[in-house]
């Protein structure tokens, strides 16, 4: 019995005793497989193609800072408006990564060394300012920037509220 099982052959087995190629020509392909795709390229890498790693990998250095802007937003956003230690040592890194980044920015791209990234050191630069700008903001709306003259000269008067607000409602 167990003889003819074995001499019998299925439509859908396979038999990986055999090395004979013929035989997987009867197999389909699977779905999505491309038989061309299946060639080894033997050619070389020549410069050209590593200096556009080189280049592309400079861009993505650059665009870092500016990539890192939307989180850095949301982080304000999130660390709130009130005088606390969470807030301000949030500020404080704000202000601290960019500055340090922007000193760093000549070893920063030293690892290419091979072309001239201008370029791309100025869209660092400039994202880096952006996020400079967004510490700003965020002391500004803390109220740690001093935006009047009352600020820092003593014998000025501060500002008179023109109008006090609670609940939505007009007190004067």
């Amino acid at each position: 019995m167990t003889t003819k099982v074995a001499g019998k052959k299925f439509k859908w087995s396979l038999d990986f005793n055999t090395k004979s190629r013929s035989s997987s020509a009867d197999i389909a392909s699977p779905p999505g497989y491309n038989p061309s795709a299946d060639v080894i390229s033997s050619k070389v890498a020549n410069p050209t193609d590593q200096s556009h790693l080189i280049l592309k990998k400079s861009w993505e250095i650059a665009l870092g800072p500016i990539k890192q802007f939307p989180m850095n937003l949301v982080i304000m956003y999130m660390s709130g408006n009130s005088i606390s230690i969470f807030p301000i040592m949030m500020v404080v890194m704000m202000f601290i990564r960019p500055v340090k980044m922007m000193l760093s920015t000549h070893s920063t791209f030293k690892v290419i060394e091979g072309i001239s990234a201008t370029g791309q050191k100025l869209v660092f630069l400039l994202g880096n300012l952006v996020n400079i700008g967004l510490a700003l903001y965020k002391c500004h709306s803390m109220g740690l920037l001093p935006t009047h003259a009352s600020d820092w000269l003593a014998f000025v008067e501060p500002q008179a509220r023109l109008e006090y607000s609670g609940g939505g409602i007009s007190l004067l």
